[in-house]
């Protein structure tokens, strides 16, 4: 993580899997889970408005500190929007419905990359302003505003807005082999619980037919080293 990135969010903890090997084009627990991942999500909230909640509301406090335009909210909190809207969350493929899973239950962001789409290190930066991103799901560029907070790679930006939103060069698909699968907590309190929703994760990898090895960035490291191919 860059010191830019570190002045503003001193206490943020980025865990890391690497999976690899990964059978990312068979039969996902899907559908059953996230149900169930989705109705632990609004067990835990009760009564309380999301905004409100205090694991999606230092989300809410995070992007108004680098000031994410108004109505991008973290991928979390867009997950349980939509499972309390009623809408449900879709299967995609493995990979992408166990982090969502796992988001959902242990409310922390995540997502992942296909490592064999990326250009160099992984960096979480501070966004210079215009540089290459298209979104999943579009076609036309749709760069990141100057100081929002970033993944990125050699090549462009791999996410916007911290974890709003991810880059079509580089999702996860059923042909991905290996990955980067990334969790994120902006509590130290919650660390114990960060701490059991990355096994998991790796675990889940390791169903998968993959390795997935831990890693967790809480000091001064600026990218994510990431191995060869």
């Amino acid at each position: 993580m860059g010191s830019d990135f570190r002045a503003l969010f001193p206490s943020a903890r980025i865990g890391v899997v690497v999976a690899c090997d990964i059978d990312n084009g068979g039969v996902s627990e899907g559908k059953a889970r996230l149900e169930r991942a989705g109705a632990k999500a609004l067990e835990g909230l009760g009564q309380t408005p999301l905004a409100d909640h205090p694991d999606l509301a230092c989300w809410r406090r995070a992007y108004k500190v680098f000031g994410a335009p108004k109505g991008h909210r973290s991928s979390v909190e867009a997950l349980v929007r939509r499972v309390a809207s009623g809408k449900g969350i879709p299967t995609i493929n493995p990979l992408v419905d166990l982090y969502n899973a796992l988001s959902l239950e242990f409310l922390f962001p995540a997502g992942g990359e296909d490592l064999d789409a990326v250009v160099g290190d992984v960096r979480l930066v501070l966004a210079a302003g215009g540089e290459s991103f298209v979104p999943l799901g579009a076609d036309e560029s749709d760069p990141p505003r100057q100081g929002e907070v970033i993944y990125r790679d050699d090549e462009g930006v791999l996410c916007r807005c911290w974890n709003w939103r991810e880059a079509r060069r580089t999702c996860l698909s059923p042909s991905t082999k290996r990955a980067l699968l990334v969790m994120e907590n902006l509590d130290p309190g919650r660390d114990d619980a960060f701490g059991a929703a990355l096994l998991a994760l790796a675990e889940g990898v390791e169903r998968l037919g993959g390795r997935g090895e831990i890693h967790l960035l809480d000091g001064e490291e600026n990218a994510f080293l990431l191995p060869s191919r």
